[in-house]
């Protein structure tokens, strides 16, 4: 169910210094490897909500670039992608800011609506993962086991080019740079699934994660959407998260820290 400096050569290093102490303890068990196939630079984030912490909590990924990390297999937390950022006196960004001033988010969690890659790593034993619109999307993301042996996540839709005019979040120049999740928009109980609404018999799909739904069908449009949006893998594997993951790449440029 869906949760200083800030240069990116200096954060390099950090993560580089990170990755190493987690292997050196014997602790790295899990790959993640984020691949940017749209046509503009993504900074994701990551906050992690239990386990060892992940190596990086923000960094840069150039249209067609790749990044790999390595993290603890009983890791657990969300990853998502943060876009239109600028750098100024104050890194920020137009959609899935963190509001840290800095390309690494530092533990804080992104501004919603942001699509969310959600993970519990089994350390061996049964991992859970999804994606997550319940409060909005702002980015097509695909998750990918490694190896074939389990099934994919995906939100590929462009959702805020279809967004209702009354969730669409626009940027200065009047783009929709994210589309917010009912709940997000009117925070009423039946759409928040709270209060008198608190149990999957009482919340029930409105028309607005419906629209959602229609255009991702495995990911949660809303709170209680477990059924066909909730993923498992016995563990051990590797996984990629993509950014569009409908289009394909425009170059080939490979960041690997392990």
């Amino acid at each position: 169910m869906a949760m200083g400096g800030g240069d990116v050569s200096s954060g390099l290093h950090l993560m580089v210094f990170f990755a190493f102490l987690l292997s050196s303890h014997g602790a790295t068990a899990v790959t993640f490897t984020f691949r940017n196939n749209c046509p503009e630079t993504v900074w994701p984030a990551t906050l992690t909500s239990s386990g060892p912490a992940f190596p990086t909590t923000g960094f840069a990924l150039a249209p067609g670039a790749s990044a790999s990390f390595g993290v603890g297999g009983t890791w657990s937390g969300r990853v998502w992608g943060r876009y239109r950022c600028t750098s100024g006196a104050r890194f920020s960004c137009e959609s899935g800011d963190c509001g840290s001033g800095q390309v690494a988010c530092r533990g804080n969690g992104g501004a919603p609506p942001a699509t969310l890659a959600e993970f519990t790593l089994g350390g061996g034993a049964t991992d859970f993962y999804d994606i997550s619109n319940v409060d909005g999307f702002n980015l097509p993301v695909g998750i990918a086991p490694a190896g074939g042996r389990c099934q994919r996540a995906s939100c590929a839709a462009d959702i805020n080019a279809a967004c209702p005019p009354e969730l669409a979040v626009k940027a200065p120049g009047g783009a929709t740079v994210g589309c917010k999740s009912a709940c997000l928009a009117f925070n009423t109980d039946e759409h928040c699934c709270r209060g008198a609404y608190g149990t999957p018999d009482k919340c029930k799909p409105s028309r607005y994660s419906q629209f959602f739904k229609q255009k991702c069908p495995h990911a949660y449009s809303y709170a209680y959407d477990d059924r066909s949006s909730t993923f498992t893998c016995n563990g051990g594997v590797d996984y990629q998260v993509t950014f569009c993951p409908g289009s394909g790449g425009t170059r080939s440029q490979v960041l690997s820290v392990m």
